[in-house]
């Protein structure tokens, strides 16, 4: 019941989030924290006219380190033996590359679909087994990576209000889990459940999406917002809720060169504590008598238990622009097609001690086709 109520709070909350933007312009492991580079790309929220399949592909730079000031040391999770270790790792990188192919239809000019199929690299390093291995108990370095297709999302989208200068589309979409969660490190264990590329369970998420020329084909402002709730897993891990908003502007700088559109944008996510159903232990600490060796227990019950290392909140600025295409090139290949590029750059972080975001890059490419005729 609880759960239910927690979703249907964060549902709402996200739905009463409104947007503006523009298109025609199984052994113990760290708890790491996986994240991406997310901006709002008009192609990507907004309804197509009847009959218009707009196509994305989109490739994320995502690199996250530690702070200053932050040690990186944080709890593994064994999700076999249902066991979550405090201080028996440390964080030292991960970098994360998606290209991320979008497929937007417009089945009425009010009423549209949309599947999102992510394809992701990831590389991730650690100091295993802090208190256990290695000499004087400092551990061991274990890296890990892994190549694959990522949770795929099919959302459905509803133009609510339709006007030659504003537009409201609220969303609804269903992530389905088939990224894998079995990967291992190059010490044979598999990793833990943040930095694989699925979630093991079904997500759901909720959006809305709001356009106004402010000027009409010279100035427009935008503000999205999402939330999403993913179930918990097979092997007793739930995923933190997120939530996401974004606010900014965008505009032709120049009256000669209307093809090209700058952009600024900034972003905010929070994300909640990751949970685990786990008994509870530490690693062995100098003035224990075991150090190093085994790590010692604290509670060997088998309860829902959040993880104090996961969960962030982030707030970034991010510049880009869009060409069109067909604006510099008269041609049938240029048609319909557009490049775009963004920079996220962080101007808060705060990741609980873990690894934190740092500045992200976005290169995409739009390219629609007219399928059937238009229709209302």
């Amino acid at each position: 019941m609880m759960v239910g109520k927690r979703f249907l709070l964060g549902f709402t909350l996200g739905i009463v989030s409104t947007s503006f933007s523009w298109f025609g312009l199984q052994t113990a492991h760290a708890a790491c924290g996986a994240v991406t580079c997310f901006v709002v790309v008009g192609s990507q929220q907004q309804v197509p006219q009847a009959g218009l399949l707009t196509f994305n592909t989109i490739y994320n730079y995502t690199p996250m380190r530690l702070l200053d000031g932050t040690s990186g040391v944080i709890p593994a999770i064994d999700q076999t033996g249902q066991r979550m270790i405090l201080d028996h790792h440390r964080e030292i990188r991960s970098i994360t590359q998606t290209v991320t192919f979008d497929l937007n239809y417009g089945i009425t000019d009010r009423l549209g679909i949309q599947v999102t199929i992510p394809y992701m690299w990831r590389t991730h390093k650690h100091i295993d087994g802090l208190g256990e291995e290695g000499p004087n108990g400092r551990g061991e370095l274990v890296p890990f990576n892994d190549t694959g297709v990522g949770d795929v999302t099919f959302t459905g989208k509803y133009n609510v209000l339709q006007s030659l200068r504003s537009m409201v589309v609220a969303g609804f979409g269903v992530q389905v889990p088939t990224g894998s969660t079995s990967a291992r490190d190059a010490a044979g264990e598999v990793m833990e459940a943040p930095g694989q590329l699925g979630k093991g369970q079904v997500g759901l998420i909720g959006s809305l999406y709001q356009t106004y020329e402010l000027i009409p084909q010279r100035l427009n402002q935008f503000f999205y917002g999402s939330y999403r709730h993913t179930f918990r897993n097979n092997d007793g891990y739930q995923f933190g809720d997120e939530y996401n908003l974004n606010l900014g502007a965008s505009g032709v700088p120049l009256v000669s060169a209307p093809w090209l559109v700058l952009t600024g944008q900034f972003h905010w996510r929070y994300m909640v504590h990751d949970n685990m159903s786990a008994s509870l232990e530490r690693s062995a600490r100098p003035s224990d008598p075991e150090f190093p060796g085994e790590t010692i227990s604290i509670d060997p019950a088998i309860l829902n238990r959040s993880i104090p290392n996961t969960g962030s909140t982030y707030f970034a600025f991010s510049p880009g622009f869009q060409a069109s295409l067909d604006g510099l090139i008269d041609s049938p290949l240029t048609k319909m097609s557009s490049v775009y590029f963004y920079a996220q750059i962080p101007i808060m972080r705060d990741s609980n001690n873990n690894l934190a975001q740092g500045t992200s890059y976005i290169f995409g490419f739009t390219r629609s086709f007219q399928l059937t005729g238009a229709g209302s």
